[in-house]
C-alpha cells in the first residue's frame, strides 16, 4: 500500500511542478531565398541571413534584422534595385538598431552585382560579407517572382546615413502607430 501511495505522490509531483511549458511556435515565413540569402519575415521583423564568405568556415551563417517601420522593405529592395541602375561611388551605408550594413556594389563579368557587408554590433572589428547577388537574385530574395512581396508591400522610405547623396539621417527607432493603442488596453469578459 505504502508502495502505491508513493507512486501517486510521484506520479502528481511530476505533472504539477514540471519545469517543461508549451510554448506557442511563432516560426519564421520565408519570403524569398536565393543560395545562401534569404529574407524572412516573424509578425512585423523581417531578417535577412546569408552565409558568412569573410570568415574561414564556410558554416557561418550571420543574420541582421529590422522592423518594418515606414515600408523599410520595400526601401530597401528600391534602394538596392536603383543601385543596379545607377553604380555608387561608394558603398551604401545602413544603419539599424543592432547592426550598420554597406551596400556594396561592383561590376561582375560586364554585370552590375552587390553584397551586403555587414558590421556586427556597429563593430568595424566584426565584418560579415554576403555573396555578391545580381538583380535577379535580388528580385527573388524580396519575393517579387514568387509574389511573397504582398506580405511587406507598403509605401517605402529607407533611412539612410551615408551614401551617393551624402543624406545623413538613422534609422528610426519609434514604436509603430497602429496597433499599439490596443496593447495597454485589457479585455473585458
Amino acid at each position: 500500500m505504502r508502495k502505491i501511495i508513493l507512486l501517486i505522490t510521484c506520479m502528481f509531483g511530476i505533472s504539477v511542478f514540471s519545469q517543461i511549458k508549451v510554448l506557442k511556435n511563432e516560426s519564421l515565413v520565408e519570403i524569398g531565398k536565393d543560395n545562401s540569402v534569404g529574407l524572412y519575415k516573424k509578425e512585423d521583423k523581417f531578417t535577412i541571413n546569408y552565409q558568412d564568405l569573410n570568415t574561414s568556415n564556410l558554416n557561418t551563417i550571420r543574420s541582421f534584422s529590422f522592423q518594418n517601420l515606414d515600408g523599410d522593405v520595400s526601401g530597401l529592395y528600391k534602394l538596392i534595385t536603383d543601385g543596379f541602375v545607377t553604380l555608387p561611388d561608394e558603398n551604401v551605408i545602413l544603419e539599424l538598431p543592432n547592426d550598420i550594413i554597406e551596400l556594396h556594389y561592383e561590376k561582375n563579368y560586364g554585370q552590375p552585382t552587390m553584397q551586403f557587408i555587414q558590421y556586427i554590433n556597429k563593430n568595424r572589428k566584426y565584418v560579415g560579407k554576403s555573396q555578391f547577388l545580381n538583380q535577379k537574385q535580388v528580385e527573388k530574395i524580396f519575393g517579387k517572382i514568387n509574389g511573397k512581396s504582398a506580405m511587406y508591400e507598403k509605401p517605402s522610405t529607407i533611412h539612410q546615413i551615408n551614401g551617393t547623396k551624402g543624406a545623413s539621417k538613422q534609422a528610426s527607432n519609434a514604436t509603430p502607430t497602429s496597433g499599439s493603442s490596443n496593447k495597454n488596453k485589457k479585455s473585458r469578459k
